[in-house]
């Protein structure tokens, strides 16, 4: 990366690898998220498109996780928590408490909304992670769909525990459905001597520490940056504070050019411009089952055309 376009806080580790600070957003009325995906100049880890790490945030005395229902295209929301309970309801009906240790995964397909609450009566911390996954043709523009995993492989790997909960890895299988070949598994450390995972050198990945701190190639990092490891790597070796949870996730690089606003991920400024349009005018996305909450407006299009970018941020169109 060219020193002169490196933004501040963003350490070059290895020509491969990349260490991105994440940046806080709010979401909703009482959360307050660290983005690590997108960045400008890193998008994606695979069809990996947009992560968000929130908490460890005390939840006691306040209501949580709070977002109204908002529509979605074009992707898949993975949702992992470490403590806390959150309730998802879509516009297929579902109605599905989701807690540590179980996985929820949504597909948009073409359309779908939904909302996550806290439940009025919530564990006192709240932490996890929601991602996002760019889908490829056709799924992008198939059926919404819905799917809860309340059990995951596990398995413990010399210093390492892992739960998988994407994708292939160890000679483990995860039942969670996707549409590229892609990877997503929680890392904890069980000891300080060095750990190693065997990976695919075709595939591109990225680490998160979620708790505790790790390191990798000689590059400390804690919660609050991504390591971005590039494509190339047949193992990972990490070493760090006994107990630190860490996600790792991966995939093939995904090459399709993406446009990426709001809650829509798709291929031009038209077709974001149109999923706004039936969202505002109640087309397509359905109506999120029993939340009385009234649904989150779109933000105005921006008065400048929406621009495709590719995986390490380069614009097109």
């Amino acid at each position: 990366m060219p020193a002169q376009t490196r933004p501040p806080g963003v350490a070059t580790v290895d020509p491969g690898s990349v260490l991105l600070p994440g940046h806080d957003v709010p979401l909703g009325r009482y959360t307050t998220v660290r983005r690590l995906l997108p960045q400008r100049q890193r998008r994606m880890v695979g069809a990996w498109c947009f992560v968000d790490h929130f908490g460890p945030d005390d939840v006691a005395e306040r209501p949580g996780m709070e977002v109204p229902p908002h529509p979605h295209t074009g992707l898949q929301t993975v949702t992992w928590l470490l403590d806390g309970e959150i309730l998802h309801r879509d516009s297929l009906g579902n109605v599905q408490p989701i807690r540590p240790g179980q996985l929820n995964v949504m597909t948009s397909g073409r359309g779908i909304a939904h909302s996550e609450r806290s439940p009025a009566e919530h564990p006192p911390l709240m932490h996890g992670v929601q991602l996002w996954v760019a889908l490829p043709d056709p799924a992008r523009a198939g059926d919404p769909d819905f799917a809860h995993h309340g059990d995951l492989p596990r398995w413990a790997d010399g210093e390492l525990d892992v739960t998988l909960l994407v994708g292939e890895l160890g000679g483990e299988r995860s039942p969670a459905l996707v549409h590229t070949p892609l990877l997503g598994a929680q890392l904890e450390l069980r000891g300080p001597a060095p750990a190693a995972l065997p990976l695919r050198p075709d595939f591109e990945y990225g680490l998160l520490a979620m708790s505790g701190s790790a390191e990798v190639d000689g590059v400390s990092f804690a919660p609050g940056a991504l390591l971005y490891l590039g494509t190339g790597r047949d193992r990972l070796t990490l070493r760090g504070e006994p107990g630190s949870q860490l996600l790792l996730l991966g995939g093939t690089p995904f090459d399709e050019p993406l446009v990426m606003w709001w809650n829509f991920v798709g291929r031009s400024h038209e077709e974001v411009a149109a999923a706004r349009e039936d969202w505002m005018a109640g087309r397509r996305f359905g109506v999120v089952a029993d939340d009385p909450a009234p649904p989150l407006p779109a933000p105005a299009l921006p008065t400048t055309r929406l621009k495709a970018r590719d995986r390490s941020g380069g614009v097109h169109g």
